[in-house]
């Protein structure tokens, strides 16, 4: 599977299981939202292993720019606030790093 869509899947992953916290401590929600939050955040990290790199930093630094770009996308399709040109910029300033991170000879 390509590292991209590794990260994607990481990303969804993170990004649920810190909504759920968020759920719960801002938002009033059972602490029961708690269990599958843990069960995602637990997914994210096991997904960011199976990424071939020889350094972890490194997987970890390329990963950013697709939480960005992932996090954007949740807080329009889940919250309802579209991202404003500051938003978009800033996302293809950071998937611009990812990839020359990813990319980048060695």
């Amino acid at each position: 599977m390509p590292a991209y869509a590794i990260y994607l899947a990481a990303a969804l992953a993170e990004i649920a299981g810190c909504f759920a916290f968020w759920a719960w401590f801002k938002l009033g929600k059972s602490i029961w939202w708690l269990v599958p939050g843990m069960g995602s955040l637990a997914l994210f990290a096991w997904l960011l292993t199976v990424v071939d790199s020889a350094a972890a930093g490194r997987a970890y630094a390329a990963y950013g720019g697709v939480y960005i770009a992932a996090s954007l996308a949740w807080l329009w399709l889940a919250e309802g606030v579209r991202p404003d040109r500051w938003d978009m910029t800033g996302v293809a300033l950071a998937l611009a790093g990812s990839v020359i991170i990813l990319a980048g000879p060695r």
